[in-house]
């Protein structure tokens, strides 16, 4: 293209200018060649003409397109060049507050002097495992790219941090190696990745310190190899320092200080241990003042003592070590303190004897103090015939001093870094190693000595192994595209380092002249004259003889001599030393002791640790001070440097510094210019610009420009059509080439494409805007016509209207005119009419009138007499009823006493009962069927009086309605007379009525005159009231505003509270993970013991295994416990005192076992008391006498003896038969007639059993009759004294009276039956059977009537709750009528008040209610327990012999029905392990697919109830142990399989849910039917076993939540950000450098939203095939989407190029697909969707408008879910993908942080995606019967016996 094409108007170009470096400005005026001028608008609108030079024949710089600036690659640029990138650079940073930006390879990092948030964990978690491209530039992104290469290539990798002091390089590499420390922290407890963070404060007390130009500035290069092992894990560090300034320990320039750790002990001092140190405040020593001001605002030095004290302890250095160190570093500040003064020869000085610095730093390095005194002030000269010992003057004795406090300081810091080396070394293997440098960049000040020569020329250094990469770099990429290869001209360096370390070079020649004994400055400055004078390289000044100029890649530096020789020999006084050496510290002697070998920092030699020393110092050649000048080991250890990189990967971050002033986000153009040509980041631009430096795949480059092709142009292959297209629009071939899979274009080309894209799309803008106007246009005439026309329309109708109006009212005049007429005289008429029918009417009705009065007057005297004979003979029935009736009462009353007194005395006699019950026991069965016959009648005749009272009832009601009819009959008759007594009434107040309103009216006019003046009255006091209103109607609004904020406080409380819980959730099942994270850890050492192990040693045997070894964390101890204590004392002796002492459960058996006897002997007590005190009242209240209460007492205990000893019999018997079988079952044992006999005797033994059963039953059944008896007894009497206090005083009422005949007929129905029983009695023993039946039949019917009192007093207290009931509405209605009367807020704290207090009230009263019953049930378990244990032992001893026995090779003949199943499954102990290797171990999901959802779990269950039916808690303990075990074995094995930690998942849960649906609570059995409360638990409390498997269960839940992010984590970004849902919405941009990164593997898949939306259905399928609650279905859903929030909008957030308008339609529709998908699966009312409410803020935040402070204000009212940083990192990051978007103004991002000022959030910017909502598993109880579940054959659980 020709420069007329490319200066055209409208063109943005740069200018130099002095104040900005560059400015921008647009061309007014097409350019053509020859032209000497350009015309030019500036920014601000002023016209400016820029002069060309012919000479250079060179145009300004072009501008890039807008829709480029701001790029994350400067290599995206397509003009590179300085202008561009300085634009750039200065964009992102002020604009968008990005500090860093990539260029090609380098990572250019811009100091913000301000702390961000945007190196938390979160961060560090974001960018790993991403490609470097991907994300926004970042220092975590260069690393993360290290250590994957170090991982793909298996090369070592290097970091290079350079730039100026202050630029942040300190804090870049201290990121980088967090950054390593985070991801590939050591898989060992050792923690040297804490110890690699560790070194930090420590190197950076010892070697940083404050300058003008930072205040922690590193005055020391260093390099920080991080080692790892196979595994990527951190086993172990190693660093090398470089060049420290020792010449700051002694001098520091104007404000400036030494190095921190001086200020740091002195802000110690008042320390107790560093008394000793003698040290005070900083101002008060010369070497920590000379820099003037001795404190950093913001800085606090004892804090970063404490640092510095707890990373040496953390490095494993010893308190007393450290206090050796900072001994020797207080000496040094006392030492620059001692005072040497001049004596009267000008050539001596001297020290004055009390100077007590001088002592504090011979004290504090246990040296002589007189020696150190002499050596400071003299001098020894050593020739071959003798030696001098010669006074110094007293400056060259302040030089010495200076010198040794320098040399000491050098040492410490030497042997510091050795013990921190020692401290990171490790004995494993290195496999490789990522190394961090960080060192100073090219530095020139006004005075440059010997440290600024030796930093450029590393500089240099590294400077040419930049080019070199970089060069090595694009010439791979071209190689690998197949890309044509032309040398590119490149600056090399090489002669400029050959000057400095060539031989006879600028060290050469200083090393040269510091061996000469009188060497000075002036004469090695000459040498360099004479040798170097011809270098291109080297220049001498103009104005000086004693400096030199080297011309460096970066800029000329000009190097003064003076003090070069000195810094270069480090000339420390040998005597000096010797005294240091013979200290009596150990420290201070081994840091002056003689290498042996010359060895640099990073050796690491396996030496022992132990230092010998020598008894005697060696003698040493004399005047040998030093074997090697300072610029001669830098240049070695520079080497070094330099093999180390070249053999790893570099990766490099130039650190720049914006500004001079240390201000937050300030960029000065001329000073980010100078460091950017000195840190090579334009060098790496012009090397890119020299080649192709944009490149596009074939794809990007279609999707890009294809408005570009014509239809013809396009092809089926995507790259041939890209060809097409670039022939035809760029005609320069040599302006692009095609690789294999990208296109290069030289440098302006894409701009250019930019440009003609553009402009296709303007000239299709005005296509569309001039077509838009037409029709808009044609609308508009259009509508204009048809207006017209209605408006035409509406006018004539009008007019048609009016004409029709005027003859209608003409017509209607005469209308009216006729009809007024014809009404005047209609109305005459009908007046006459009406006058003649009233006077008529008024005679006719007079004579009517009388007659009816004398009618009425004979009606009501008929009816008075009718009602008076009424009356009277209703007078005369009741007193004869009532007579009859009360005769009736008296003789039944008489009767009923005579037969109660028979009663009694028969209940008496002793005699008598023995008669009743002798034959019972032979006749009981008969009997029962005679009671069974009796009660059937007894029902039939109570079902025959129900329907008589039923009859009765409706008869009655009939008769009632007959009588209501003929009472309205006879108001009839009587209705007329009271109508004509009223019609005369009515005359007569006529008449009054008529006198009364004269009255009124008078009075009516008198006091409407009153009224008025009270109106008057009134409306003044309406004003004052309506006045009192409105200050009311405020008052009662700031009252309810009060109120409003008082309940917004409460829900705010509230809503805290609930948060809490949720936080306190979320911790303890933080704390599970954290506990199954430390367990898979001890599990993973153990077995790394074990590998190591291999010598035999004891093993534990199964019994104490199982109670040793449990993974579970709690005791477990149950209601089993319970249980006998002689059992538990004899397992304790049994076992022996050792291993009773390690079986904890069975102590907290005894311990819980001895709490219970204790609690339940005090109850007892209590109970006895309570019923002592019982019958004494009783005693007192009853009539009946004592010898018969001791009758009845005898009788029953005589009873009871006979039982109980007849229940010995049988048992003796029972244990006499049991021997018998026993002692022939092992005297003959090999016979088969032995075993039929032994069945056989074993079938009688059963049926003797239940034969004893039944004779309890038996027993039992006659013990509740005799104390019903008893009770009956004292109800008849209690019945008597009532009937006698009231003598029937209710015998009128109703009901009465059908109890009257009731107990009538009951009577004669038993003296009937008394009358027929002889008839039976044949043998005598008959009748008295039947004689004991009718006494039970009494005796059930005396309960039935204690039945019928018991309801009816259950009847009179619910009538009391039925009136508390009543007072209660009551007062609720006077509550509701006092609310009514509040205000609306007032009446709401209100109600909630009365419903919190209803509330905790209820709450009190449920909680005890449950602790009574929890109370009763254990009392009846004990009970329970000890009635059962006998019998229970017996049938355990039927299966010992059973299972001791050998199997019977024949069925027996006598058989046994086989029983109901009852959902309990029976196993052998030693089948245990079996049954869980079948059952969890070995179990698949395949294998149960077709059965019940959660059938292990029942299977388990139905095992433990078993367990729990025999009370074998130790099998119950085993079992459940064994079965947690197993599953955490399985989960461990299967850790990343999502089906089996669903599958188990299911099943811990279903298991959990048998656990509490049988465990015998009511608040888990409301559910149940009747056959699953049968199957409860009967012995054990597994409470705590639920919580262990609770627990299990949060643990596999995290485990599936784990497995599932797993799955989703790749396919997320890219998903939801990157694949495009919606075709050819999103436009590719220009990419840089990075997006072709080194970290990219060729064929990365990327996923679709189908394909994670497939993913989704698969983990819910395989959830629900499982049978897992829906409800953790729902929590699992809610989590993933939580994480897929976090992933996207975390990316969304470190991302430039997906903030676009684009991004937000894609990610909304996705989010719409994601929210379909839930509802299609009904999930969304988990509450899922809210977890996505900051995407789907951040989404509507790309889309809306970003312009007006109304745009800003409904930003911030639509992003409540966002974070304040979050919105402001957006819209900075916001990128328009075509030039006609508009970009976010800097004072619209300011308005927004304005309007989010008030928000108190913390500063959060990115999600922690890590984390875990908590947890709640809901109670879904089965709707199963456990025996309707069935075992597949497949199981292979044969062993399991049903039961």
């Amino acid at each position: 293209m020709s420069a007329s094409e490319l200066y055209s108007k409208y063109t943005k170009i740069w200018i130099p200018d002095p104040e900005d470096v560059w400015k921008s400005a647009e061309i007014t005026k097409d350019y053509k060649d020859g032209d000497e001028v350009l015309h030019l608008k500036l920014e601000d609108e002023m016209p400016f003409e820029y002069s060309i030079d012919s000479n250079a024949e060179r145009l300004p710089f072009l501008r890039n397109p807008d829709i480029l600036v701001g790029e994350n690659d400067l290599t995206a640029l397509s003009y590179l060049h300085e202008p561009a990138v300085l634009h750039n650079l200065k964009v992102r940073f002020l604009e968008s507050n990005a500090i860093y930006t990539y260029c090609g390879i380098v990572l250019v990092a811009i100091n913000p002097y301000e702390q961000l948030p945007i190196y938390g964990e979160d961060v560090i978690h974001a960018y790993s495992g991403q490609n470097m491209g991907d994300m926004d530039p970042h220092i975590f992104a260069v690393a993360e790219e290290a250590y994957k290469q170090m991982a793909r290539d298996e090369k070592n990798q290097s970091i290079i941090v350079s730039g100026e002091s202050g630029a942040g390089k300190t804090v870049s590499a201290k990121y980088a190696m967090r950054y390593f420390a985070t991801v590939g922290g050591s898989a060992s407890e050792a923690n040297v990745e804490d110890k690699v963070l560790a070194s930090s404060p420590i190197m950076e007390a010892i070697g940083n310190a404050k300058t003008t130009r930072n205040d922690n500035s590193s005055r020391f290069g260093k390099y920080i190899q991080i080692g790892f092992d196979r595994q990527y894990y951190i086993i172990g560090a190693n660093m090398r320092t470089y060049l420290l300034e020792k010449s700051r320990v002694v001098f520091q320039a104007e404000d400036e200080r030494n190095y921190h750790i001086f200020y740091q002990l002195c802000a110690s001092a008042n320390r107790p241990d560093f008394k000793e140190l003698n040290l005070s405040s900083a101002e008060d020593y010369f070497y920590a003042t000379q820099g003037g001001n001795t404190e950093i605002d913001g800085v606090n030095d004892a804090e970063d003592f404490e640092k510095t004290w707890n990373a040496f302890t953390l490095l494993g250095v010893k308190d007393a070590h450290q206090m050796n160190i900072y001994r020797v570093i207080a000496s040094i500040l006392h030492l620059g303190n001692v005072e040497i003064v001049s004596e009267r020869d000008v050539d001596t000085c001297g020290i004055a004897k009390n100077d007590e610095h001088l002592n504090y730093f011979c004290d504090l390095l246990g040296i002589e103090h007189d020696q150190m005194e002499h050596w400071l002030c003299h001098r020894k000269l050593v020739t071959t015939s003798e030696t001098y010992v010669k006074t110094m003057s007293k400056q060259h004795a302040i030089n010495a001093r200076n010198a040794l406090a320098k040399h000491i300081y050098a040492q410490l810091f030497n042997w510091i870094v050795e013990h921190i080396n020692k401290a990171l070394y490790t004995t494993s293997k290195q496999h490789s190693f990522i190394g961090v440098l960080d060192i100073y960049g090219f530095e020139t000040f006004e005075i440059n000595s010997f440290e600024q020569f030796c930093i450029n020329y590393a500089n240099e250094k590294l400077q040419q192994q930049f080019n070199l990469h970089v060069f090595k770099l694009e010439q791979e990429e071209y190689m690998k595209e197949q890309i044509p290869w032309t040398l590119i001209d490149f600056s090399d360096n090489q002669p400029c380092i050959d000057l400095i370390e060539a031989k006879l070079g600028i060290l050469d020649l200083l090393d040269e002249e510091c061996k000469m004994p009188k060497g000075t400055d002036q004469s090695w400055a000459q040498k360099l004259y004479d040798r170097h004078s011809s270098s291109l390289h080297f220049q001498k000044p103009r104005m000086s003889n004693t400096a030199f100029v080297v011309i460096h890649f970066a800029d000329k530096v000009e190097y003064q001599c003076d003090g070069f020789l000195e810094k270069n020999r480090d000339t420390v006084h040998e005597e000096q030393i010797n005294i240091l050496k013979a200290s009596k510290y150990q420290l201070v002697a081994d840091l002056f002791q003689e290498e042996k070998e010359p060895a640099t920092s990073n050796t690491k030699t396996k030496t022992s640790k132990i230092t010998v020393r020598p008894l005697k110092p060696a003698m040493k050649a004399p005047n040998k001070e030093h074997k090697k000048t300072v610029g001669h080991q830098f240049r070695n250890s520079l080497q070094l440097l330099m093999e180390t990189l070249n053999a790893t990967t570099p990766h490099y971050v130039r650190c720049i510094k914006p500004n001079d002033e240390k201000s937050a986000f300030s960029f000065d153009p001329r000073r980010a210019v100078q460091q950017l040509r000195a840190c090579g980041v334009l060098e790496t631009i012009r090397i890119s610009a020299a080649g192709y430096p944009s490149r596009w795949t074939y794809h990007e480059f279609f999707d890009r420009y294809r408005v570009l092709m014509t239809k013809k142009n396009i092809l089926n292959d995507k790259k041939e059509t890209c060809k097409r297209l670039l022939e035809i629009v760029i005609k320069d071939p040599d302006k692009f080439q095609f690789g294999r899979s990208k296109i290069f274009f030289r440098a302006g080309q894409v701009a250019y494409l930019e440009k003609l894209r553009a402009d296709k799309f303007r000239a299709a803008c005005m296509m569309i805007q001039k077509t838009v106007r037409g029709w808009l246009q044609r609308i508009k005439y259009r509508r204009m016509k048809k207006a017209a026309i209605t408006i035409q329309k509406h006018v004539r109708g009008y007019q048609a209207r009016r004409l029709v109006d005027l003859l209608r009212k003409t017509r209607a005049a005469v209308i009216f005119q006729k009809q007024y007429r014809m009404l005047v005289v209609r109305r005459k008429y009908l007046h006459i009419r009406n006058a003649a029918i009233t006077i008529q009417a008024y005679t006719r009705g007079r004579f009517v009138r009388q007659v009816y009065h004398e009618l009425l007057h004979q009606h009501k005297a008929r009816i008075i007499q009718k009602y008076v004979r009424g009356w009277i003979a209703r007078k005369r029935f009741s007193r004869i009823r009532n007579a009859v009736i009360y005769l009736q009462c008296c003789y039944r009353r008489m009767k009923a006493r005579r037969e109660l007194k028979t009663l009694k005395i028969e209940a008496r006699s002793v005699e008598h009962y023995k008669k009743l019950t002798s034959g019972m026991e032979n006749k009981v069965v008969q009997l029962q069927r005679k009671v069974d016959v009796q009660n059937k009648e007894h029902k039939a005749m109570t079902e025959q009086m129900t329907a008589v009272t039923t009859a009765q009832a409706t008869e009655i009601n009939r008769l009632n309605k007959e009588l209501d009819r003929w009472r309205e009959q006879q108001g009839d008759k009587s209705r007329e007379t009271s109508l004509q007594e009223e019609i005369e009434k009515l005359r007569e107040e006529l008449g009054k009525s008529q006198n009364e309103r004269k009255i009124l009216e008078d009075t009516y006019t008198r006091e409407k005159a009153d009224l008025q003046q009270r109106v008057l009255d009134l409306e003044k006091e309406n004003t004052l009231l309506k006045d009192e209103k409105d200050k009311l109607n405020q008052s009662i609004k700031n009252e309810s505003k009060d109120v409003a904020e008082k309940l917004s406080l409460k829900t705010a409380k509230e809503s805290e509270r609930a948060k809490e819980l949720e936080e306190e959730r979320s911790r303890y099942q933080n704390l599970l993970k954290e506990y199954s994270r430390l367990e898979q850890r001890y599990d993973n050492l153990q077995e790394e013991v074990n590998l190591i192990k291999h010598t035999p040693g004891h093993r534990r045997n199964p019994s104490n295994q199982s109670s040793l070894g449990s993974d579970s964390n709690y005791p477990s101890i149950s209601t089993s416990e319970v249980g006998d204590t002689e059992d538990a004392v004899q397992l304790v002796e049994e076992a022996g005192l050792e291993n009773a002492a390690m079986d904890m459960t069975i102590f907290l058996k005894l311990q819980k076992r001895v709490r219970e006897l204790e609690q339940e002997r005090k109850l007892l007590r209590a109970e006895i008391e309570r019923k002592e005190a019982a019958e004494a009242e009783k005693k007192e209240h009853n009539n009946i006498p004592a010898n018969e209460q001791a009758a009845d007492l005898a009788y029953n205990s005589l009873k009871r003896q006979e039982l109980e000893s007849e229940n010995k019999k049988l048992k003796n018997e029972l244990n006499e038969l049991r021997k018998a079988i026993a002692d022939k079952a092992t005297g003959e044992n090999s016979t088969n007639d032995v075993d039929n006999a032994y069945s056989v005797l074993l079938n009688q033994l059963r049926v003797a059993n239940e034969e004893l059963e039944v004779r309890k039953e038996e027993v039992l059944l006659l013990r509740t009759q005799i104390v019903d008896a008893a009770r009956q007894k004292e109800v008849v009497g209690s019945m008597a004294n009532l009937t006698e206090k009231y003598e029937w005083k209710r015998s009128d009422e109703n009901t009465e009276k059908d109890d009257v005949i009731e107990a009538y007929n009951g009577i004669c129905e038993t003296n009937s039956q008394a009358e027929d029983w002889r008839y039976l009695n044949e043998d005598g023993e008959l009748g008295l059977a039947y004689q004991g039946l009718k006494e039970v039949a009494r005796l059930l019917e005396a309960q039935l009537q204690s039945q019928v009192r018991q309801h009816e007093e259950e009847v009179g207290r619910m009538q009391t709750q039925i009136e508390v009931l009543k007072e209660d509405l009551e007062k609720q209605q006077q509550v509701i009528s006092q609310t009514l009367q509040m205000s609306p807020e007032a009446r709401i704290e209100y109600n909630v008040q009365q419903e919190i207090t209803r509330l905790t009230n209820e709450n009190l009263d449920l909680k005890e209610l449950v602790e009574k019953q929890e109370k009763n049930e254990k009392k009846l378990k004990k009970q329970l327990k000890l009635h059962m244990k006998k019998v229970q032992e017996l049938e355990a001893r039927n299966l010992v012999q059973k299972e001791s026995r050998p199997e019977l090779t024949r069925q027996v003949t006598v058989q046994r029905k086989e029983k109901e199943f009852q959902g309990m499954l029976e196993y052998h102990k030693d089948d245990e392990s079996q049954l869980i290797r079948n059952l969890i171990t070995d179990l698949k999901p395949q294998a149960v697919s077709a059965t019940v959802p959660g059938l292990p779990a029942y299977i388990l269950f139905m095992c433990l109830r078993h367990a729990d039916y025999i009370n074998d808690d130790q099998k119950v303990h085993s079992l459940l142990s064994s079965t947690i075990n197993g599953i955490k074995k399985v989960l461990k094995k299967h850790n990343d399989d999502f089906e089996i930690t669903s599958f188990w998942l299911s099943n811990s849960s279903r298991l959990l849910h048998c656990l509490k649906q049988y465990s015998g609570d009511d608040d888990f059995m409301k559910q149940n039917n009747t056959r699953q409360n049968e199957h409860s638990l009967k012995n054990f409390d597994l409470t705590e076993y639920r919580q262990l498997l609770s627990d299990l269960s949060i643990q596999i839940y995290q485990q599936l939540i784990k497995i599932a992010e797993s799955l989703l984590q790749t396919m997320i970004v890219s998903a939801m950000l990157e694949n495009e849902t919606i075709q050819g919405l999103s436009s590719v941009k220009p990419m840089g450098y990075r997006k072709r990164s080194s970290s990219r593997v060729d064929g990365d898949s990327s996923y679709t939203l189908e394909a994670m939306v497939r993913q989704l259905n698969l983990l819910n399928n395989t959830m629900c095939e499982h049978g897992l609650d829906p409800e953790i279905i729902q929590q699992v859903f809610r989590q993933l989407f939580y994480i897929i929030n976090a992933v996207t909008l975390n990316n969304l957030l470190l991302r430039k190029d997906v903030c676009s308008w684009s991004t937000g339609m894609q990610l909304r529709y996705n989010i719409s697909q994601l929210e379909e998908w839930l509802r299609g699966k009904n999930l969304h009312q988990s509450g899922t969707m809210k977890t996505m409410e900051p995407l789907i803020q951040a989404a509507q935040l790309l889309q809306v408008k970003k312009k007006t402070s109304d745009d800003a204000a409904a930003i911030c009212s639509m992003c409540t879910d966002l974070t304040p940083q979050q919105i402001v990192k957006i819209l900075n990051l916001y990128t328009p993908v075509n030039e006609f978007e508009e970009r976010v103004t800097v004072a619209f991002i300011r308005n927004i942080q304005s309007c989010l000022q008030d928000r108190n959030e913390p500063p959060q910017l990115l999600m922690d995606f890590k984390h875990m909502f908590p947890v709640i598993f809901p109670y879904n109880p089965s709707a199963l019967n456990l025996d309707t579940i069935h075992m597949p054959a497949n199981l292979n659980l044969t062993f399991l016996n049903r039961v």
